[in-house]
């Protein structure tokens, strides 16, 4: 009987450590649940949301269902949390569908701005379905989604109680042997092993908070960021300001001085003071004939501060003079949606990129298009070399070009194998000139090592291809937004899984992730002062965070 008893004390002691284990890991999951925006415990069910389907290219169909309406999601968001549904996202495209303008075959017209309307087969291939409490993992991956709450996790949860009639809280549990206590430990200790890290990678996304050491996360109210074990941790950061919008926040620039960040959302550019997080300004223009939604895709300071740059969806480039709140210049000439600005570092140039597929150079001091360069598909982005010499676009067809912006030559392009396997959404030069950095719907981060077209006497021949050097491989979705520090010892970019990576240029090792938008970040964009970036997010949000350079 004694023998008994003691077995039965073990299997109770061994049954409450269980308990007392899947208790904290529920915790856990609803913890993470609230920190990701999703719906409370127990309401899982509903299908799972259906991979986008294939990217199609050609002219007819460039960005199509720009706008992901009902909830659906698309390219540029993730699936959003309930209170955040029908929001618009970057860049889509889909055989079939398309905004007004493009040649699609015959059908019922199709509204890209009809937020939360139901549609047949949903904007970019998804379907109306309730909000998931994760992001996307990209074409071609099942949604991974936590456990039922409500029902046991594992077999040995379910277990009955072995003797009939003999509760498990009966009677008071004498505490085991002490060579048990440390068995007990063991098992319910969460930490990481060595090989599990090594399997993770810079997959930083996988990382459970509970399983880091304090030394490898940091947490906020409403964000949390994880840091690399594999690698040194060199950095540290912190929420800033949490800037509320009205609508998405499309597009996030710092200016120049960095006392100032611009915001690009529904009709509406926002100036706020960097040092306050308070609104100073807001730009829009009331005599616009569009009706509906008119989002901001891209704002840019000029070099010296007093004007500010936005291109729209009614294909129009305004020069805001910020002083005087008014209109300075409005360059129109484009046929499609406006989604990327850069100002040339002398403030004279503008170039531009548009779903027309071109690019085109706008002289301020002329109020005239100087330079108009056309390509086989819709362009996404663009960046102007840190000399103004040179400009680079990324585009659906999977390619960066470059051109000498005083010949409008085509000196160099990046394809083949080396090159990304689906649309180009983002481009930064480094602040030397001589790389770039390009993010890709393919989920990755490429670095290019430029030639130097100035000393190539055939420059005039065909383009050389861009030599890729580093490939960042971390993101569990698409990457929206690029961008490299001022001093370029840090690449960032920002993805529809709804992180931010800091990633290093020389290695291509993930530094850490920053989750703390509720949905994808569309934008990232660093303070040309350095110790300061920006995101915008689909969750009607911008922020700045603060990063510094940590001893050890």
């Amino acid at each position: 009987m004694e023998l008994i008893n003691s077995k039965i004390n073990q299997l109770e002691y061994t049954h409450q450590n269980m308990k007392a284990r899947y208790e904290e890991e529920i915790a856990r999951l609803r913890h993470e649940l609230e920190q990701r925006g999703g719906p409370s415990a127990g309401n899982h069910s509903g299908p799972a949301q259906p991979p986008p389907p294939a990217i199609g290219h050609g002219p007819a169909n460039l960005f199509q269902g720009i706008m992901a309406g009902g909830g659906q999601g698309g390219p540029g968001l993730a699936p959003p949390p309930q209170e955040q549904q029908g929001q618009p996202g970057m860049p889509g495209h889909m055989q079939g569908q398309g905004p007004p303008g493009l040649n699609a075959p015959p059908g019922p017209p199709h509204n890209p701005f009809a937020y939360g309307q139901p549609q047949a087969q949903g904007i970019n291939g998804y379907g109306p379905q309730p909000p998931q409490p994760t992001a996307s993992p990209g074409p071609g991956k099942p949604r991974v989604g936590p456990p039922r709450l409500g029902g046991p996790a594992t077999p040995q949860q379910a277990q009955i109680n072995p003797y009939p009639g003999s509760p498990s809280v009966a009677r008071p549990t004498p505490p085991p042997p002490p060579q048990q206590q440390q068995q007990y430990a063991t098992n319910i200790d969460f930490h990481y092993t060595p090989a599990q890290l090594d399997q993770i990678g810079n997959q930083l996304s996988d990382l459970e908070m509970e399983k880091l050491p304090p030394e490898l996360k940091r947490q906020g109210d409403d964000w949390h960021a994880v840091f690399n074990p594999r690698v040194h941790r060199r950095l540290d950061v912190d929420l800033v300001h949490s800037l509320a919008h009205q609508s998405v926040v499309c597009c996030v620039r710092f200016s120049h001085d960095g006392r100032f960040v611009a915001t690009g959302c529904n009709r509406s550019a926002q100036i706020f003071d960097v040092q306050t997080g308070k609104q100073v300004c807001h730009l829009q223009d009331h005599s616009t004939t569009q009706d509906g939604d008119l989002y901001i895709r891209s704002v840019c300071f000029s070099p010296d501060g007093r004007f500010l740059a936005t291109g729209a969806e009614d294909k129009i480039i305004r020069v805001w003079d910020i002083a005087a709140k008014q209109i300075r210049h409005s360059f129109a000439g484009h046929d499609q949606d406006i989604y990327s600005l850069d100002f040339a570092s002398d403030g004279r140039y503008i170039a531009s990129g548009s779903g027309d597929r071109t690019i085109r150079l706008w002289d301020t001091q002329e109020n005239q298009c100087v330079l108009s360069l056309s390509i086989e598909d819709g362009v996404t982005t663009v960046a102007i070399s840190p000399d103004g010499r040179f400009v680079a676009a990324g585009s659906l067809d999977k390619s960066v070009r470059i051109w000498d912006t005083q010949t409008g030559v085509l000196v160099e392009r990046t394809e083949g194998e080396q090159g990304h396997k689906d649309s180009v959404y983002s481009v930064a030069f480094a602040p030397t000139g001589n790389h770039l950095v390009s993010g890709s719907l393919d989920k990755t981060i490429r670095m290019w090592k430029l030639s130097n077209p100035r000393s190539d006497p055939n420059r005039g021949g065909h383009p050389k291809s861009g030599e890729c050097v580093r490939t960042f491989e971390g993101h569990k979705d698409f990457v929206l937004s690029v961008a490299l520090t001022p001093d370029g010892a840090w690449v960032l970019s920002g993805s529809k899984d709804r992180g931010v990576q800091f990633w290093d240029p020389n290695t291509g090792d993930a530094q850490l992730m920053l989750q703390g938008h509720k949905n994808s970040v569309i934008s990232v964009a660093p303070s040309p002062m350095g110790g300061l970036f920006a995101t915008g997010s689909g969750d009607m949000k911008a922020r700045i965070w603060r990063y510094w350079t940590i001893n050890g």
